[in-house]
């Protein structure tokens, strides 16, 4: 059976991923900080069949998510797929125009180097066996700029470098990286995370192209 990773995993998004990978023949390993919901989480996909746990850690200490990822492979092994989608809090969210050094350092913090930390848990242990995925979610303003998301888009936008990267890289290695830009708004219980689930496991198992622009006209396909 093979085992997906799920950094910032949560109710919405994360859980239909978790959901999709899971009715496909995935163990679910869920990453986040807050302890309590990933259990809730957890017991919530066992009742659909699916096997998961939870690890707890906070995307902004480096340690903790080393140490999650360890936990995850004592327990499962060989992680076959990473999916990174944490979300920052809203108010740590920067308009243009309000754009400091610190603000934009904290999105870096959070998207980059959260996820860099993250990469560098599974990629030499994909390497050696020449498989494996690396997915990346983010916010619309990593593909076309949006001023209301101005220290964010710094962050993701050069995320999106990265992935792209990856993906010429790894591409003749065996491991597929590929990112998936949201540009709509989720609706709680809308259906239209599950549609996304859907995209990404398309993405993930044909592996024919390093990218997805969500938009409605998209989702509406």
């Amino acid at each position: 059976m093979k085992t997906i990773a799920i950094v910032g995993a949560g109710a919405g998004l994360g859980m239909s991923i978790a959901k999709k990978f899971g009715q496909n023949g995935f163990r679910v390993a869920l990453i986040a900080r807050n302890e309590e919901k990933l259990n809730q989480l957890v017991i919530e996909l066992e009742q659909s069949g699916i096997e998961a746990a939870p690890f707890q850690a906070d995307i902004l200490d480096k340690d903790q998510i080393a140490r999650a990822f360890a936990a995850i492979k004592e327990k499962y092994g060989f992680i076959d797929v990473l999916e990174f989608s944490p979300t920052p809090s809203i108010n740590t969210v920067a308009p243009t125009l309000d754009v400091t050094e610190e603000n934009a350092l904290y999105q870096f913090q959070f998207n980059v180097l959260g996820a860099l930390t993250s990469v560098r848990q599974v990629l030499p242990e994909m390497l050696e066996k020449q498989s494996g995925a690396l997915l990346f979610t983010t916010g619309g303003a990593s593909v076309h700029p949006v001023p209301r998301m101005g220290n964010v888009g710094i962050a993701i936008s050069g995320l999106r470098n990265y992935i792209f990267n990856l993906n010429s890289e790894l591409s003749d290695k065996g491991i597929y990286a590929g990112h998936l830009s949201i540009g709509i708004w989720m609706q709680p219980n809308s259906g239209v995370q599950d549609k996304i689930a859907d995209i990404w496991y398309d993405m993930y198992s044909k592996r024919d192209r390093v990218e997805e622009f969500i938009t409605a006209k998209r989702i509406e396909e």
